[in-house]
């Protein structure tokens, strides 16, 4: 096979591994990560075409010119199709036990979720069930999930620990994490949420289990990553910063520790009440803040002057029935850098779709098509940090993709309740094929 270099100039003749082409638009979201009103730059090329070899892009361009150029072991024909970057979904709860629908009868009926936690509830009743589970149990519930997922063209996803709320549960969803990494071809980036929620044995005792997962939880985790993941970096630590939560102050020990053993960071903030978890996450240097529900106007300006990503999660508050959503164009008059993702977990939004987080932000948060796609691709992988090999389709990258059955991209957000995936290749395979 002759050399492929990465380019999306025309090349001597070459054999690729795989060749999409005559896509109505090909997005190649290129050019990194979008700030402010820049927002929704999508480099879109009519009549598109991409060359693969070993799971990378090395071409993208108009498909007469790269058709006369590649020839490809295998090829997809995209006529009539919009090709884009796999879906990053950037905060999720991917693993857990067990539901919450008789929650939902109860918000229904005018339960609020801060009162639902404080009657043993929301986040303790997934946790009582979680902690009886194996890592094969923890694994096998997930499974289905992740491959929900994947079908409605998501290729990378965060998921949280924070069903434990003790160190050997942690450990065990930690350890969930990596082998389904391992499983694939689904890639998951880790998080650490030891601080979800005080656990009902330090009901009173906050400082206390505070002290614990700082003192004991974030040094037996890096010890444990070390030994388990160590070629992979460290997972992020998150912290949900809220009433009936984590104060502000519990937050800041918790962070400051977790930074000073190398972890990166990243916060649940203002979802319900505005604490200054927002403030302090950009102080520490964050990759994220999420939630960003009632943040303060001074704090979408320091976002903005940051490099922390602003993650807004609209399937909460659709979940919860809520009137309020992130102010996405107060984050983005302020220069901020906007992800979208979908917080799948078993209590307030039980949703694996990042079509329908699009369709859904594009109603209550007024995003157009286009900022919603940029938002769900190379923003999202930015704040996962992996912005350098995934969330758009540039030479060099990992050819991570979806093909969608239908003739253009906004039909992302003016459609939903269906599945418009039609491919989805990862890592320059095709891992999805829908026939019908």
């Amino acid at each position: 096979m002759s050399p492929v270099s990465p380019t999306s100039e025309a090349l001597p003749t070459s054999e690729v591994d795989l060749l999409i082409h005559s896509a109505t638009q090909l997005l190649t979201l290129a050019g990194g990560p979008q700030r402010g009103t820049d927002l929704g730059r999508l480099g879109i090329i009519e009549d598109g075409c991409m060359a693969v070899v070993k799971g990378q892009v090395v071409a993208v361009g108009k498909t007469a010119k790269l058709r006369t150029h590649y020839h490809p072991k295998k090829e997809i024909d995209a006529s009539g199709k919009v090709v884009m970057p796999g879906f990053v979904d950037p905060h999720t709860h991917l693993i857990w036990i067990g539901d919450r629908a008789q929650e939902f009868e109860r918000r229904l009926k005018g339960a609020t979720y801060l009162e639902i936690m404080s009657s043993g509830g929301g986040i303790a009743s997934t946790v009582r069930k979680t902690r009886a589970a194996s890592v094969q149990q923890l694994v096998t519930e997930a499974r289905p999930r992740l491959a929900t997922m994947l079908a409605h063209g998501t290729t990378t996803v965060e998921a949280k620990s924070g069903y434990g709320l003790e160190i050997e549960t942690e450990l065990r969803l930690m350890q969930a994490m990596l082998e389904l990494n391992r499983e694939g071809p689904v890639e998951i980036a880790p998080t650490f949420l030891g601080a979800h929620a005080i656990p009902t044995e330090y009901a009173e005792r906050g400082d206390d289990y505070v002290s614990m997962v700082a003192g004991q939880m974030l040094p037996g985790l890096k010890r444990w990553w070390l030994e388990n993941a160590p070629r992979s970096p460290l997972p992020f630590v998150d912290v949900f910063c809220e009433v009936g939560a984590f104060n502000l102050a519990q937050a800041r020990i918790i962070f400051e520790t977790a930074r000073s053993l190398g972890f990166p960071l990243k916060v649940h903030s203002d979802e319900f009440n505005r604490l200054g978890g927002t403030a302090l996450a950009v102080e520490l240097g964050a990759v994220s803040a999420d939630h960003l529900v009632h943040t303060a106007q001074d704090d979408f300006a320091a976002l903005g002057n940051s490099q922390t990503v602003a993650v807004s999660l609209p399937c909460t508050p659709f979940g919860l029935g809520e009137p309020m959503y992130t102010p996405a164009h107060a984050i983005l008059d302020s220069g901020g850098c906007l992800a979208l993702a979908t917080d799948l977990n078993p209590g307030t939004a039980w949703c694996e779709s990042m079509q329908f987080v699009i369709a859904l932000a594009c109603r209550a948060m007024k995003l157009t098509p286009a900022q919603a796609i940029a938002a769900s691709t190379i923003n999202a992988a930015a704040a996962i940090q992996r912005e350098d090999r995934i969330g758009s389709l540039e030479p060099g990258k990992q050819a991570d993709l979806v093909v969608l059955d239908v003739p253009d991209y906004r039909h992302l957000g003016y459609r939903f309740g269906a599945n418009l995936v039609s491919f989805v290749v990862k890592r320059g395979r095709v891992v999805v094929e829908r026939t019908a």
